[in-house]
């Protein structure tokens, strides 16, 4: 039986696992997901706790900010504003429209002969005055065509006196019976025809004259000569169609620009009147003004595919500020309102009652004052009623403000003023508006 007990059962791979272990493994499996929610949570506690110090600096920062006048929210509920003074004066009250600078005469100059340019007088840019000398072209063909003429009339001449001394002599012997009537009346039409050709070479001698004349070419007009367009020494002629410059008149000068159709029975009105309506012209972008004038006259047709009409005014000139095909925006005086309160065009604002303006008091506290507006030209309105001289608006910051809210007032340096605010004076893009009335 000793072999039976040699026998052994062969080793496997769970011979070394323990009663229980299954239980074991699962707890520590809960064990990893506990811990790894424990982490989770303190990365979120620690991120909104960083957020939350970020946002209180932020806050601590815009408070700092506010204080020193930075913006942020407002310390002790008191709004920094910006103010300034109302005043009563006279507003102009201007139509705008765009326009083109148009000179009243521009002549293309040319040739009215044939020949040879031999002297040009004038240089280019330069000023000329009608009849001033311009280019001579070679004369030589047409003296001696003058002197032709006058050889021709000189022999007409001759004939003419030979034939009339034959007629006076065929008058006597026609008297005395000695010749016929038929005779008389022939030296009589040789005479005639004597006396005809002398009046052509009479004519042929004018001619000539005129194109010795044309050779010498003057200016038509007074202006400004453009680029010159030939040189000394080419051949020109009266059928070229290219000029030899152009002469553009700049003094005085016109501007036609337009306005809507609806503003034409004003304008129509005041020149019925029969008052001069001030024009200014102003450069491209609407803020310098270039010269002032006078409107000459209205379109006689509307425009239907703009609604527009057309105007010109005329400008001296004097200083040659405006330049032909020159745009330009263009200010018609139509009316001026009389001792109107003052006010920056900022400080008035609209609401569900109409418009209002944010008054300060001496308490520097604000109120809601309803207004009447008149007119606003440019950066200037004009009230009529609900403000007085002296009063002292909000012109920035009243989308922070209610009725009653105190406020810091500021000023911005725009005329004469104390401390605490300034006298507001309309700027130089309001043509015209000053305390006392239009600045002309």
């Amino acid at each position: 039986m000793a072999p039976f007990d040699a026998v052994k059962e062969p080793e496997t791979g769970n011979s070394a696992i323990p009663v229980g272990a299954p239980a074991r493994a699962q707890g520590k499996n809960r064990w990893g997901i506990f811990v790894v929610v424990l982490l989770v949570v303190a990365g979120g506690w620690w991120y909104l706790r960083s957020r939350g110090n970020q946002q209180s600096n932020n806050a601590s920062a815009g408070v700092s900010a506010n204080s020193a006048g930075l913006g942020g929210a407002p310390e002790n509920g008191v709004v920094p504003v910006v103010v300034a003074t109302a005043h009563r004066g006279d507003l102009p009250v201007y139509f705008k429209g765009l326009g083109n600078v148009t000179a009243f005469n521009t002549v293309t100059v040319r040739s009215r002969v044939d020949g040879q340019i031999v002297k040009i007088n004038f240089t280019e840019g330069q000023y000329v005055n009608q009849g001033d000398s311009l280019i001579e072209i070679d004369p030589r063909p047409f003296q001696v065509q003058l002197e032709q003429a006058d050889g021709q009339l000189a022999k007409d001449q001759a004939q003419l006196k030979d034939v009339q001394i034959d007629y006076e002599r065929y008058q006597l012997l026609f008297k005395d019976g000695v010749v016929p009537r038929q005779q008389v009346d022939t030296q009589q039409a040789q005479v005639g025809q004597f006396e005809g050709a002398i009046k052509a070479d009479q004519a042929q001698i004018d001619n000539a004259k005129l194109q010795l004349a044309y050779s010498h070419i003057t200016a038509p007009i007074s202006g400004r000569v453009g680029l010159r367009l030939v040189d000394v020494g080419n051949i020109v002629h009266a059928t070229d169609t290219n000029g030899l410059l152009v002469i553009t008149q700049l003094q005085p000068i016109s501007v036609i620009f337009t306005l809507p159709q609806d503003q034409l029975p004003q304008v129509m009105a005041r020149m019925r009147s029969g008052a001069a309506m001030e024009v200014d012209a102003y450069d491209r972008d609407d803020t310098l003004m270039i010269a002032a004038g006078k409107l000459l006259t209205i379109d006689n047709q509307i425009d239907t595919t703009t609604g527009t009409y057309k105007l010109k005014a005329v400008f001296q000139n004097a200083k040659n500020e405006l330049f032909p095909n020159q745009f330009v925006n263009v200010h018609l005086l139509i009316d001026t309102k009389k001792g109107v309160v003052l006010v920056p065009a900022t400080a008035v604002l609209r609401g569900p009652k109409g418009m209002y303006v944010f008054a300060v008091d001496h308490s520097n506290r604000v109120k809601v004052k309803s207004i009447t507006l008149a007119e606003t030209t440019g950066s200037v309105s004009g009230i009529t009623s609900g403000l007085a001289d002296g009063d002292v608006v909000v012109i920035d910051g009243q989308d922070k403000l209610q009725d009653g809210s105190e406020v810091d007032p500021r000023t911005q340096r725009v005329g004469g003023g104390g401390a605490g605010q300034t006298s507001f004076l309309p700027d130089d893009n309001t043509p015209g508006a000053s305390p006392g009335g239009p600045g002309r």
